[in-house]
């Protein structure tokens, strides 16, 4: 079985996650929404945690707007541009990090905790309760936390409808259809029962599922694709309405889990 950190940081050496939220109109309606969610249920004024930071996309802006902000980064050069970026910033620390394990993080010390990526790379269920349980723990009592998953079904939907379909299923799925997660997959999903249940019996109480980019990222990869920033102005204002909507959650590639803590 490979390394998770040598599988991650494989991935992100050669892959432009800079400019990731900006070059398509999936990442932008990705962004938007999410940032909606932050802002609705983070006050004027607080501190806020991003765990699985990037190169700071969220955190960076969340400081601009002037949150005190820590964002932790598992993958190497990920971290160095984060670091930089940081640099003329007061309000933000970064810190490298491993989600699974934020031992230099007090217990009940942000307003928001952003698990915003770590959960796409944990593969066994213990790690995917261990990073829950990390971002309870340094979260206050009555604060947010916002974890981001990916559909397994969007997954099928976006990568194997072209052509391999069988072989996505094999990887994919039990023969049952019960979702496999494993580290050579780098991305994996989830049933949105499934992860609902890595909340069970933690200590928080639920507040909404929602889809944050839709069908967008399959519509993108049409040849014909085109939208307007008239036309994506609708487009988002349509999706923000109905983006918790359970019919429509499946089949958005991302999507966020909010909870208070008790």
């Amino acid at each position: 079985m490979c390394d998770r950190r040598e599988i991650i940081n494989g991935f992100y050496d050669s892959y432009d996650e800079e400019t990731r939220m900006e070059n398509s109109r999936q990442a932008q309606l990705e962004y938007y929404t999410t940032m909606h969610f932050i802002r609705k249920y983070l006050a004027d004024k607080g501190k806020v945690i991003e765990v699985g930071a990037g190169t700071g996309r969220y955190s960076i802006n969340l400081a601009k707007e002037g949150y005190d902000v820590t964002a932790v980064e598992f993958a190497d050069r990920n971290f160095e541009i984060l670091c930089r970026k940081c640099e003329e910033i007061p309000n933000i620390k970064a810190c490298k990090g491993d989600g699974v394990d934020l031992h230099f993080i007090a217990d009940n010390s942000f307003d928001m905790t952003l698990i915003l990526g770590p959960l796409y790379h944990l593969y066994d269920r213990q790690d995917q309760e261990a990073a829950i349980k990390e971002a309870i723990r340094v979260t206050k009592k009555g604060g947010i936390i916002i974890a981001a998953f990916l559909s397994v079904h969007a997954i099928m939907f976006d990568n194997y409808l072209q052509g391999n379909f069988a072989s996505g299923l094999e990887e994919n799925f039990t023969r049952d259809y019960k979702v496999k997660h494993f580290p050579e997959q780098l991305f994996t999903g989830f049933n949105i029962d499934e992860f609902e249940e890595l909340f069970t019996d933690m200590p928080v109480d639920k507040i909404t599922i929602a889809a944050v980019d839709g069908i967008m990222e399959l519509a993108e990869r049409r040849e014909d694709f085109s939208m307007s920033e008239a036309e994506f102005d609708a487009f988002k204002d349509y999706h923000l309405h109905h983006c918790q909507r359970v019919e429509l959650l499946g089949s958005s590639s991302h999507l966020i889990y909010i909870a208070r803590k008790k």
